[in-house]
């Protein structure tokens, strides 16, 4: 990680430069799990980071190095600093405003002191709606200077997903003797079918059909919203992590709240992946494992247009028989529709290999940070 040069398609050799990495806690973890995975991105490339983040200890959930109370640190090749501190700063070559969050006051002032004037991005949000492609990469008059926006994606003409190097080849090598040893490890009996669970709300319905369905459902839950939804609905007593609680054909296995990497293993490791958000989500497509995403809610319903748009991508060429049971599941695990767990559970078998092949395919439109680093390469070089 020291010293590494960053190394492309494009070029030999990049060069190296001061990226700055502004990001505002809106969606709990979500907001620092993107930022802060792709700080470490780019600091593993050999780039110089710096975070500059409202919410210290929502980083510091996700990963434990981090001490929240300190206003700057070193941590994993990133100098992780509070936000207020910024206001002392100058900028780097690459200022980047995670889901428009705004710069502090006075760094624009600053950006256009500056020569060559640094590279401003707008880091947007996931969506899979047609227009993105159109929008990725436009500028904007800002401030008297250009800002760029920079949209992650699915298809060609985005900028792609987060994914660091070697991810694909971690994960394939991740055998089923593997997950059925981490499993253990972590105390989940034998079941029929293992399940994540990352939930912004949990079912009741869901919860219902696996109480009173046929499989033996382990359903494996981190520390946090879901599983507190989860044991009111079984109206037990939050369990302590490791522990197992057994209702009829569920067991419900309670994790520690996992840093990133140790996230990774949990998808590897099941049958299923419900997901929210966005950085879990990125991670299930990766996991190129069933899953079921919960999106995050937005005012008029406007979060199931975007829903839709990737159902449409998703889907795209799938037969009817697994087509029909997979959208009314997702649609129900958003509280828009009835919820059908066994049409769904029964393509379970089917949906892993679409699921590998989605994987592929994403990986064919190059990572976020590699493009990132080459949209950024182009306008200062």
């Amino acid at each position: 990680m020291n010293g590494q040069i960053y190394l492309t398609n494009d070029s030999e050799h990049d060069a190296v430069w001061t990226w700055d990495l502004f990001c505002r806690v809106v969606d709990n973890y979500g907001d620092a799990g993107v930022c802060w995975r792709l700080a470490r991105d780019l600091a593993a490339r050999g780039q110089r980071v710096r975070l500059w983040i409202d919410e210290l200890h929502a980083l510091a959930r996700i990963w434990p190095q981090i001490d929240a109370t300190r206003i700057r640190q070193q941590v994993a090749g990133v100098e992780v600093a509070h936000w207020e501190a910024a206001s002392s700063a100058e900028p780097g070559d690459v200022v980047i405003e995670a889901f428009a969050c705004d710069l502090p006051a006075g760094w624009p002032a600053r950006m256009r002191q500056r020569q060559p004037v640094p590279v401003w991005l707008n880091l947007e949000y996931l969506s899979a709606e047609d227009w993105v492609q159109g929008c990725h990469g436009l500028a904007s008059p800002r401030e008297g200077m250009a800002k760029y926006f920079f949209f992650p994606g699915f298809e060609r003409g985005t900028g792609g997903l987060l994914a660091e190097p070697g991810l694909a080849g971690r994960r394939a090598a991740w055998a089923a003797a593997e997950a059925a040893q981490w499993r253990s490890a972590q105390g989940a009996p034998l079941a029929d079918v293992y399940i994540s669970l990352f939930a912004y709300e949990v079912p009741a319905t869901l919860v219902d059909a696996w109480l009173h369905g046929p499989l033996e459902v382990c359903c494996l839950v981190p520390a946090g919203r879901a599983l507190r939804q989860l044991c009111d609905l079984l109206q037990l007593p939050l369990p302590q992590t490791g522990s197992c609680v057994k209702r009829g054909p569920l067991t419900v296995l309670t994790l520690p709240f996992l840093r990133q990497d140790e996230y990774d293993h949990l998808l590897w490791s099941c049958d299923l992946n419900l997901v929210r958000g966005e950085d879990s989500f990125v991670r299930a497509q990766w996991a190129a494992l069933p899953m079921a995403w919960q999106i995050y809610r937005q005012e008029e319903d406007a979060h199931l247009v975007k829903l839709d748009a990737f159902l449409g991508r998703y889907c795209a060429g799938l037969p009817e028989d697994l087509t029909a049971p997979l959208r009314r599941f997702w649609l129900a695990f958003n509280g828009a529709g009835q919820l059908d767990w066994p049409g769904f559970a029964g393509t379970l078998a089917a949906q892993g290999p679409h699921a590998r092949r989605w994987a592929a395919h994403l990986h064919e439109q190059g990572d976020l940070v590699t493009n990132l680093v080459s949209f950024a390469r182009s306008k200062l070089q």
